[in-house]
């Protein structure tokens, strides 16, 4: 397991939001926003690699964006190995790019059809170093032998390799410059389950060999749970819960956490049957409209009065375990805090 207690804060994340402006009308004013990230801290430690789940619209892959500045962040603050970039201007943002770059969640829609791997491969060399063409060609092919890419295919196009190849083909690209940082968008998505172990072993190896630090977003907790160190838990574009990755799955503290591992498929009959199932009701409030205090009230088994008044603050409950939940505050009556019994316990 990491130990983060003598590691360094390669990425630190203090209440990023990210809200998209609503515009109707005529005139095409503003009248609301989109509030896809509302609040989110977290730190990433040099080699590590941090889990991010939730379900489908939660934020994730717009914070990950973000993080990067692929979206100009509507407020907060990012740290990238201690210089700030939420808010560089453009010629500090550039000099940073080759410390941080992402792979992203279809391969397909991500490579350039009018381009061959070696093109694909070589922009960013092109973009950011002074090689000379044949010190780029070496480098592309080292990098195509360090996905398990034949160098024979560097003339090929996207379209004429598999979706395994062409993530494979991703992640060469993203470690073109030597990053220090990779945000990985769901890389396995649209893989089929036989080729995602591939290129997610392919990534820890990486990792091991390049000392990489990696954001790895995923609706997979299985996966997670396989390449995570930590995991932080989103529900409607806040972190509900932030631990590391052996706690997280053996004692969940927020009751959405618990909800969403209770639904992970169990591949044993027996188990499947006495699984203690959480079923949430309700649907998932819009973005554009949240629910007063919580965001997690409308559909939270444990719900107090407090959870429909104030938002609960996003705190250290344990030794590294952070959670934003009222049953974890400091003056929790004896009543919520028996309500916050772990499934099972």
């Amino acid at each position: 397991m990491f130990d983060t207690s003598n590691a360094k804060k390669l990425v630190e994340v203090r209440d990023l939001k990210m809200h998209f402006p609503i515009r109707s009308g005529l005139l095409r004013r503003v009248t609301g926003a989109v509030k896809a990230v509302d609040g989110v801290s977290f730190d990433i430690f040099e080699g590590e690699t941090l889990g991010l789940v939730g379900e489908s619209g939660c934020g994730k892959s717009t914070c990950g964006r973000a993080v990067l500045r692929l979206y100009e962040p509507t407020g907060g603050s990012i740290k990238l190995d201690g210089e700030e970039i939420a808010h560089a201007p453009f010629d500090k943002l550039r000099r940073l790019r080759p410390k941080m770059q992402m792979v992203f969640q279809d391969p397909q829609a991500s490579l350039n059809p009018r381009m061959t791997v070696a093109g694909i491969i070589g922009e960013p060399l092109s973009e950011h170093s002074d090689m000379t063409a044949q010190a780029r060609l070496d480098r592309i092919y080292e990098l195509m032998d360090a996905v398990g890419l034949n160098r024979d295919f560097a003339n090929r196009y996207p379209h004429e390799f598999s979706g395994g190849q062409r993530q494979r083909i991703g992640i060469a690209r993203a470690l073109a410059l030597n990053p220090k940082f990779i945000v990985c968008d769901e890389p396995i998505a649209a893989l089929d389950v036989s080729i995602q172990a591939q290129v997610v072993n392919l990534l820890e190896d990486l990792q091991g060999k390049l000392g990489l630090t990696y954001l790895f977003i995923s609706h997979d907790l299985s996966m997670v749970r396989h390449i995570a160190d930590r995991v932080a838990v989103m529900y409607l574009g806040k972190v509900a819960e932030l631990a590391p990755r052996d706690g997280l799955y053996d004692e969940p503290l927020h009751p959405y956490t618990q909800a969403l591992l209770s639904a992970v498929p169990e591949p044993d009959p027996t188990l499947h049957d006495e699984a203690n199932r959480i079923i949430l009701q309700g649907d998932v409030p819009s973005p554009a409209n949240p629910p007063e205090g919580c965001n997690f009230c409308t559909r939270c088994p444990k719900v107090m009065d407090i959870c429909r008044r104030i938002d609960p603050e996003f705190r250290e409950v344990k030794p590294g375990r952070f959670v934003a939940c009222h049953l974890y505050a400091e003056d929790t009556n004896q009543t919520a805090a028996n309500a916050a019994e772990p499934i099972g316990a």
